[in-house]
């Protein structure tokens, strides 16, 4: 679902089976945008987003995730993530990619 989403929106999209694996392509390929899940094996969503945000200030990092947590939706705000989607409502998710955030705000959806 998610995919069909970003299509039409994105040159290429990328991938990952895990956090480490996420924060190893942000590196690589430095794409405009990041929609990181939460729950991920071996490197969960909010220490990679951490990591992608020490690799780059400017990374924009948005959190899609199942969880309707107000202690991660903190966690990620604290790890650098700009916004946190939930699942259930990509409805949102498809109105915040084509405007993007602009710098330095932080929205939940």
């Amino acid at each position: 679902m998610i995919r069909t989403i970003v299509q039409p929106l994105a040159y290429e999209i990328c991938e990952c089976s895990d956090g480490s694996d996420a924060a190893a392509t942000y590196d690589r390929e430095r794409p405009d945008i990041v929609l990181m899940d939460i729950g991920m094996p071996n490197v969960d969503g909010i220490m990679a987003t951490k990591q992608i945000r020490e690799m780059d200030q400017k990374a924009k990092v948005i959190i899609v995730t199942a969880f309707d947590d107000d202690d991660l939706w903190k966690a990620g705000m604290q790890a650098g993530a700009c916004a946190y989607v939930l699942k259930d409502d990509l409805a949102s998710l498809a109105k915040l990619l084509p405007t993007y955030l602009g710098e330095g705000n932080a929205e939940r959806q």
